[in-house]
């Protein structure tokens, strides 16, 4: 069943057996390519991947999936949006990467952010005093191994 009750005018509102959008996301019931059963692919809008794949429920028939509906969508909603909050939070957590070290002008901040570029990505090294302020700032390649003796050796040297 489908239900015109348009988010905005431009974007139908579907509640289907197999499909159902709302809160930014559609589920889509889809068959399973790893064995007989079923999935559930959850697209966040404007997405062409999906976000999230999980298996699905099959109906009473046990031939034909369950159909899905509010409760369900809802909780798939919640969870597509926390592997994604997660996804996000690891991937910053890979690109952005700081150490505290100890030189003759206190506790230092080296910080290691990766720029992605898909042609040329590189990183910068900084480093910060206890106030934050900069004391230096240096490009490496994405690839420099960032590490505590790196670190180091990189204010020990006079950055």
């Amino acid at each position: 069943m489908t239900q015109d009750t348009p988010i905005n005018e431009d974007i139908p509102f579907i509640q289907e057996a197999r499909v159902w959008q709302g809160e930014g996301w559609t589920a889509r019931v889809i068959n399973n390519d790893d064995d007989d059963g079923w999935a559930v692919a959850m697209f966040k809008d404007g997405e062409a991947e999906a976000a999230l794949v999980g298996p699905w429920t099959m109906g009473r028939d046990k031939k034909n999936p369950k159909p899905l509906d509010n409760n369900a969508f809802l909780t798939l909603v919640k969870t597509a949006h926390e592997f994604v909050r997660r996804h996000e939070q690891q991937l910053h957590a890979s690109l952005h990467q700081s150490l505290e070290v100890n030189s003759p002008q206190g506790r230092i901040t080296v910080r290691f952010d990766i720029v992605p570029d898909d042609e040329h990505p590189y990183a910068v090294l900084s480093a910060l005093d206890e106030t934050g302020e900069c004391l230096a700032e240096k490009c490496v390649p994405a690839a420099f191994k960032f590490n505590r003796n790196s670190a180091q050796a990189w204010v020990e040297g006079g950055f």
